[in-house]
């Protein structure tokens, strides 16, 4: 047999390792092989595989090996009895701000864990060119939670916070921007701006179409996260409507926020819903909640979704402020608002699992507990009774329902203390 080549070497070592990330190889179990884990007992709610019953969980070498009936007891060496409880795909936060030190409003991500049930995050905006290597290196590269990023189009992202990053229109460098996310394309989902006339003052559509500019300068399919409440004008808010794109996140998307001249030009004005949101839904805009300290309003919801503006994903806005704010947006929380909305709990669920893993598409069966998946998991109890909620406005609504986070397990590792503390609703 002839000797390979360097150049043929080089080019089977590339093929083998392709193969590697593309499809991970699972040893085939023997009889008396033992699962890492076992979560067992609970009630399974998997909207990936519209999945609903009481199943055991194995998991073996970080990832889920079996979804059955029943797994003996002997086949386990830790278990989790999640009796009683709900077994579902760790939580995707399509939109919250973890980006400690390099932004002025972020939050550890393992931090949130306890309390958010998320194994999956999105930085949204938190980085701007000039500080997204940092986010990359020194934040992502040493989180246990799984970490994606929008990057902000202002070069400074949100490191200036409360001062507005896009009073000057030069920091929004587009070349720059392009290049960001062509550099980067394996954990950037594409451009974030934020469209609040004070955080643009009077510069219109720039910003936005600056970004549009750079998802389509950088060689792949980058979307727009593109964030509203009180855009300086009611006509200014239908033209940002119309620019978005198919598959850009119309973040905030149920904000009541006023502009600052205190007028409502959200996507409901004077008690009607918009028809440039309407028409920006059924091409395919998607829309978020976003819900933060000052983001959601329920008597836009309860407008928006019976036009046909309903939310495709549900996410926090969770940083140091809004989680101290009456709204309590903790991902949980945010998800037990809609049920009083009336969503079931399979689509709110779904709401944070399988919707935002499509719009992230950059890793193989996140949000689901396929086998095969990441051994990511969030176990929460459906507590049932009288529970008040408020928005972001102080508008209250009465359920009978909420869901507080029990356990979390990330790549098959129980993450943090079980939450023993009643979950603050109000």
């Amino acid at each position: 047999m002839s000797a390979l080549s360097r150049r043929d070497f080089l080019a089977l070592s590339t093929s083998a390792a392709a193969v590697g990330l593309a499809a991970p190889v699972r040893a085939a179990m023997g009889p008396n092989d033992k699962y890492d884990l076992v979560i067992r007992g609970g009630e399974v709610l998997d909207p990936s595989q519209s999945l609903r019953a009481r199943r055991d969980i194995g998991i073996r070498w970080g990832i889920i090996e079996t979804v059955q009936e029943t797994i003996p007891p002997e086949r386990a060496l830790k278990s989790i009895d999640a009796s009683g409880k709900l077994v579902m795909p760790g939580l995707i936060d399509l939109h919250c701000h973890v980006y400690p030190y390099g932004s002025a409003i972020g939050i550890p991500a393992d931090e949130l864990v306890q309390f958010q049930a998320t194994t999956t995050v999105v930085s949204a905006g938190d980085a701007g060119v000039n500080n997204l290597a940092a986010l990359r290196r020194f934040i992502v590269a040493q989180t246990r939670a799984r970490m994606y990023a929008f990057v902000h189009i202002a070069n400074n992202g949100l490191s200036a916070f409360p001062a507005a990053e896009l009073y000057n229109i030069d920091v929004a460098q587009t070349e720059a921007c392009a290049m960001a996310l062509a550099e980067n394309a394996d954990f950037l989902l594409g451009v974030k701006v934020r469209m609040s006339e004070n955080v643009i003052y009077k510069h219109g559509l720039e910003p936005l179409k600056r970004g549009i500019q750079a998802c389509e300068m950088c060689g792949w399919p980058a979307k727009m996260m593109v964030h509203i409440g009180g855009v300086e004008s009611k006509e200014l808010m239908s033209q940002i409507l119309d620019l978005l794109r198919p598959g850009d996140v119309l973040t905030h998307a149920y904000s009541g926020a006023p502009n600052m001249s205190n007028v409502f030009t959200n996507i409901v004005q004077e008690g009607k819903l918009l028809p440039a949101a309407l028409a920006a839904k059924q091409r395919g805009v998607m829309f978020d909640v976003g819900h933060g300290g000052g983001s959601f309003d329920f008597t836009v919801a309860e407008v928006a979704i019976p036009g046909g503006c309903t939310p495709d994903t549900i996410s926090s806005d969770i940083h140091v402020f809004s989680g101290n704010s009456p709204g309590i947006p903790f991902l949980p929380n945010v998800m037990s608002k809609f049920m009083t909305l009336g969503f079931t709990l399979e689509q709110v669920v779904a709401m944070a699992t399988t919707a935002p893993a499509k719009i992230i598409d950059r890793a193989p069966k996140i949000g689901t507990l396929q086998v095969g998946a990441p051994g990511d998991v969030a176990i929460m109890e459906l507590v049932e009774g009288p529970v008040s909620f408020v928005d972001t406005r102080n508008n209250k609504r009465d359920g009978k329902a909420y869901l507080k986070p029990i356990q979390t397990v990330i790549n098959g590792v129980p993450f943090g203390r079980p939450y023993q503390a009643p979950f603050a609703v109000r």
